[in-house]
C-alpha cells in the first residue's frame, strides 16, 4: 500500500457498527473487487472494494470477509480469507499479505487461506438463518459487468436456497455516510494534498501551457505525497469548461481565458473533491470576476445552509433560488424567465444544470441516502457553477464540508478561493 499504515482501531470500530445492525443468526460476506482486464493479457490496478476496505483495511485481490456474530464457535465470528503467498506469486506479483500482516491491518485475529473457505463457510451457514450479501446499490451506478460480489450472491443462493437473504448495501450505506473522526482526518489529509497541488498550479499556469502539462504538475505533487488522482482530472480551458465532464485535457491554455480545474487527491482510498476556476493570464476580466463572485456567493451561502436535519432536495432548491438572483443580476436571465419557470425546471437550469453536491468519502460520489436528512458526520461537496457557452467560459467552485451539530466545517477553508487570493498567488 502506498499510504502510511492506518490504526486498525478504525476498522474494528467499523465492524462493530455493522454488527449492531445485524439481526440474530446472521452471516455477512463481502468480496474484494476483480482485477479489471484491458486487452490481450493486460490488466489495470485493482480498485479496492470500498466496503471491504471500510471493514478491514485490506486492499488485496480475492479477499473475503465473513462476519457471523452469533456463531457457536467464537473463532467463526470474524474471519478474513486471503490468497496464500508462495514463491511463484512472490516472483511474478510481489508482496501478498501474511497472516500476521493482515491481523495488524484489520484487527481480525482469525486469518485463513482461501482454500479453507468452502468448508468453513458451509459449517457457519448451517448455523445461521439470515444471509447478508453485498452489491453496488448506488442510484447512479451503471452495472454492466458482473462483480465478484454478484457472482458470489448467485452461487450462494443456488447452493443454499432456503436461507433468508438480505441486502447488505442498505446497512453499509447507513454506516458509511456518517464519518468518524478518524475518517475525517484521512479526508482532511487528502484535502491538504489537493491544496498542495493547487498551489503548485497557481505558480505554473500561464498562456501557452497545455491542459495535459497542468495535469502532469498535479500528478507529480500527488504521488510525491503518497496519493493519486481521486477521479479523472478535468482541466478545461475556455469553452471546454462548458462540458461538465470534459476529460480531453489536450488543449493549450490561452491568454484571457479561464481554466476550470476539477481535480483532487485520493489518500488511503479517501477522496477529496476540489473545483477551482483561475485566469490563465493571472487576472480576471471584469465580466469573469462578476460571474466568479456570483458563484462564490452561492457556494458560501450553501455551505452555511448545510445543517443537520435539512433534506438534500431543499438544499438544492435553495441554491437554485440564489442562483436565479445572481443570474438575473448578471443579465443572463430575465424576470420573465423566472415568471415562466416551473417547480421542476427553474430558470437557473439553463446555466446551472447539475446538482449542488454529493456525499464524499471512500467513493467520490459516496454512498448514502439522499432521501434522509443531513446528520452530523456527513461529508458533502458544495459545487455551484455557471456555464456560458456563448461567452466561451464557465465558472465552477467546489469545497468539501463536514455537517456537524454546531454547523458546517469547511475542510477546504485554507485552500485559496477569493479573487484577490488567486490573482496574488498567480502574480507573485
Amino acid at each position: 500500500m502506498r499510504h502510511a499504515p492506518i490504526d486498525s482501531k478504525l476498522f474494528v470500530e467499523n465492524r462493530e457498527r455493522l454488527k449492531k445492525l445485524l439481526p440474530p443468526k446472521s452471516i455477512a460476506i463481502l468480496n474484494a473487487n476483480d482485477i479489471p482486464p484491458t486487452n490481450a493479457d493486460g490488466s489495470l490496478m485493482m480498485p479496492p472494494n470500498s466496503d471491504l476496505f471500510y471493514l478491514t483495511g485490506i486492499e488485496q485481490e480475492e479477499s473475503i470477509l465473513l462476519l457471523a456474530p452469533d456463531a457457536f464457535d467464537p473463532k467463526h465470528r470474524e474471519i478474513l480469507f486471503l490468497r496464500e503467498p508462495n514463491e511463484h506469486l512472490k516472483i511474478w506479483e510481489g508482496y501478498k499479505h501474511s497472516k500476521d500482516d493482515a491481523k495488524k491491518i484489520s484487527g481480525i485475529t482469525q486469518i485463513k487461506w482461501l482454500s479453507e473457505f468452502p468448508v468453513l463457510f458451509r459449517q457457519i451457514m448451517c448455523e445461521q438463518e439470515h444471509v447478508w450479501l453485498n452489491s453496488n446499490e448506488h442510484k447512479r451506478a451503471v452495472v454492466e459487468v458482473e462483480s465478484r460480489d454478484a457472482r458470489f450472491a448467485r452461487e450462494c443462493q443456488a447452493k443454499y436456497p432456503l436461507h433468508s437473504y438480505h441486502r447488505l448495501a442498505r446497512l453499509m450505506h447507513q454506516i458509511r455516510v456518517v464519518k468518524t473522526d478518524a475518517e475525517i482526518a484521512l479526508l482532511q489529509h487528502a484535502v491538504d494534498i489537493t491544496a498542495k497541488g493547487f498551489d503548485r498550479l497557481l505558480k505554473f499556469v500561464k498562456p501557452g501551457v497545455t491542459e495535459y502539462e497542468v495535469e502532469a504538475e498535479l500528478i507529480h505533487e500527488f504521488v510525491r505525497n503518497r496519493a493519486k488522482f481521486a477521479y479523472n482530472p478535468i482541466i478545461a480551458g475556455g469553452a471546454n469548461a462548458c462540458t461538465l465532464h470534459y476529460n480531453q485535457n489536450d488543449q493549450p491554455c490561452k491568454k484571457g481565458e479561464l481554466l476550470l480545474l476539477d481535480v483532487a487527491a485520493s489518500y488511503a482510498n479517501y477522496n477529496a473533491d476540489l473545483t477551482r476556476t483561475i485566469p490563465v493570464s493571472g487576472r480576471f476580466t471584469r465580466r469573469q470576476k462578476a460571474v466568479y463572485n456570483a458563484v462564490l456567493r452561492v457556494m458560501r451561502a450553501c455551505i452555511k445552509g448545510a445543517t443537520v436535519g435539512k433534506f438534500h432536495r431543499d438544499w438544492q432548491k435553495e441554491s437554485q433560488l440564489m442562483m436565479n438572483d445572481e443570474l438575473l443580476a448578471l443579465g443572463l436571465i430575465t424576470k420573465a424567465d423566472i415568471k415562466k419557470q416551473t417547480e421542476d425546471e427553474l430558470a437557473c437550469r439553463k446555466y446551472f444544470m447539475h446538482g449542488l453536491g454529493h456525499p464524499l468519502g471512500l467513493d467520490v460520489h459516496d454512498v448514502g441516502f439522499n432521501t434522509e436528512p443531513f446528520a452530523a458526520g456527513w461529508v458533502l461537496t458544495v459545487e455551484p457553477g455557471i456555464y456560458i457557452p456563448k461567452e466561451g467560459f464557465a465558472v465552477r467552485l467546489e469545497n468539501d464540508i463536514v455537517v456537524t451539530s454546531k454547523g458546517p466545517v469547511d475542510l477546504m477553508a485554507n485552500t485559496p478561493v477569493e479573487v484577490d487570493e488567486i490573482e496574488d498567488l498567480m502574480n507573485r
